[in-house]
């Protein structure tokens, strides 16, 4: 059997491909059990340092797997399924290394959910969003989440109340994706991307998306408290000393990654 989720790796980026596309790769409960498991892992692999999200097929991901919902339908199987969901968003936001999800097609519901919860996102110039569950009596309560922190609240009940689809333009000028690119240009302008994120310091890249979540749940004060402590431990890593040397010397920095 092939498998549902695929994983490949070149030059220190680990490409995790969601391979369920007769199913537009919803989430099951085992596609989304294997990608907790492969961040788990990412995250103890040295030489990943930067994962991408990515989708075989015409689709990103559509969300969940409602055929799947619908074959249980108890309270405990739905607290199960969401917690899990909940689960997976939080893997890819605590994983110290950058994720960035490559969009083509379709991301909806739980699969817009995923794109907003990456820390950086490339779409497609035909890619679309939504976050639909209102139109068949699901409120988008947990896809909600993550797309209230990627975009304003203006934007995102909009979204949410209408479940109307948003092109890939109007994601962008919304801040859901960082940039749009032709179909073709589609894997090779993310992989620019993340080798150019490969290159850094990964000790430091930690450092920074760690303090990055955590300053934006503070006050403005306690931000700016944890955020000096935060640069003053980063400063005595051996990486610092080294980057700064380096760009004084002009010369290239040796990452030691401590």
């Amino acid at each position: 059997m092939t498998s549902i989720l695929l994983e490949e790796r070149a030059q220190g980026v680990l490409r995790l491909i969601l391979n369920r596309p007769e199913a537009r790769n919803a989430l099951s409960i085992e596609l989304m059990m294997e990608i907790v498991e492969a961040l788990g892992r990412a995250a103890e692999e040295r030489e990943a340092r930067v994962v991408v999200i990515a989708g075989a097929g015409p689709a990103f991901c559509a969300g969940h797997d409602l055929r799947e919902l619908r074959l249980d339908p108890r309270r405990e199987t739905y607290q199960r399924i969401f917690a899990l969901c909940s689960e997976l968003m939080l893997a890819i936001v605590r994983l110290p290394k950058p994720v960035i999800a490559e969009v083509q097609g379709v991301a909806t519901a739980a699969g817009c959910q995923l794109v907003a919860t990456c820390d950086l996102a490339v779409a497609a110039e035909e890619a679309r969003f939504a976050t639909p569950g209102v139109n068949i009596g699901l409120f988008c309560s947990t896809p909600m989440v993550a797309l209230t922190r990627a975009v304003g609240r203006k934007a995102a009940m909009q979204m949410l109340l209408t479940g109307e689809l948003i092109d890939a333009a109007t994601a962008h000028s919304l801040g859901l994706v960082n940039r749009v690119v032709p179909r073709a240009r589609l894997r090779e302008a993310v992989d620019a991307l993340a080798w150019q994120i490969a290159a850094k310091s990964a000790f430091t890249v930690k450092i920074g998306k760690e303090a990055f979540y955590r300053q934006a749940e503070l006050d403005l004060a306690a931000a700016y408290r944890y955020a000096a402590e935060v640069m003053t431990t980063n400063m005595l890593a051996e990486d610092a000393g080294e980057g700064i040397d380096a760009f004084l010397e002009k010369r290239v920095p040796v990452w030691h990654d401590r």
